[in-house]
């Protein structure tokens, strides 16, 4: 075992014991994907301070009920890969800064966290020892068995994966019930709502019709992966006020994709 586990080991053993889960709960370990461009509030750029302490709270509450909570951040309020490649860089180059501004918003949120007292653990697919610890799939669920938020950094370490993959990824490795998107919108929609006023939201869609019909809010690869191992996906509002612990009850909120 090296140092580094060892010390890790030793941090653990000072939790206190997680909370049991309480009861009307429908999830009990669950993927939270919150892209970046959520953490900006109302603007374009940037982590909006007011924004990343509401969603914080909200996270804080869901995990003293008891849930297991991972989290992928994406990176698109900071940098995003695909633009770098459409503005002439290289799409391997473009995307590995991607992954970096990932890590840089999962900071922000594990201090947020932590100032509600959540312990948090980063884990990143590069490994940044400094500021966080590398992701080992066993390890990561003793996080979460311990009580500990963990969030998921770098997306899966690999060019050309979306950090939604890494989420579908991420939430398949440990054994999650079901992987949540947080957007700027209510849910998954026949057009986009920005453009068209009669824009008419889907409460269910099965992951064939949502591939079929190439929707959006999610690529493809994410969704085939979560086909393929009978994963739901929920997508809903973030910035509506406790939200995050009505789809963990098992609300109809947003919309949900499944077989």
């Amino acid at each position: 075992m090296t140092r580094d586990a060892t010390r890790q080991d030793r941090d653990d053993s000072t939790l206190p014991p997680p909370p049991s889960p309480a009861p009307g709960l429908k999830y009990r370990r669950i993927v939270l994907k919150i892209s970046g461009e959520a953490l900006c509030g109302e603007g374009n750029f940037g982590i909006h301070p007011d924004t990343l302490q509401r969603v914080a709270a909200e996270i804080a509450e869901l995990s003293s009920l008891g849930v297991q909570i991972g989290i992928v951040v994406g990176g698109g309020n900071i940098f995003r890969g695909l633009k770098g490649a459409s503005q002439g860089m290289d799409r391997s180059q473009s995307d590995y800064m991607g992954m970096l501004a990932t890590v840089i918003n999962s900071l922000a949120l594990q201090d947020a966290l932590e100032k509600h007292g959540v312990p948090t653990r980063v884990m990143t697919a590069i490994e940044i020892r400094q500021v966080a610890e590398p992701y080992i799939r066993r390890r990561a669920m003793r996080h979460l068995e311990k009580g500990s938020v963990v969030i998921f950094a770098a997306g899966t370490g690999n060019p050309f994966f979306s950090t939604d993959t890494a989420a579908a990824l991420r939430a398949m490795e440990i054994q999650a019930q079901a992987l949540f998107k947080a957007t700027k919108v209510e849910g998954i929609y026949d057009r986009d709502p920005a453009s068209h006023a009669n824009a008419q939201m889907f409460t269910k869609l099965s992951y064939d019709r949502f591939l079929v019909d190439r929707i959006g809010v999610m690529d493809s690869t994410a969704v085939t992966l979560c086909r393929e191992n009978k994963l739901p996906i929920r997508v809903f509002k973030l910035t509506t006020r406790g939200n995050i612990l009505r789809v963990c009850k098992g609300e109809n909120i947003g919309t949900v994709v499944e077989a």
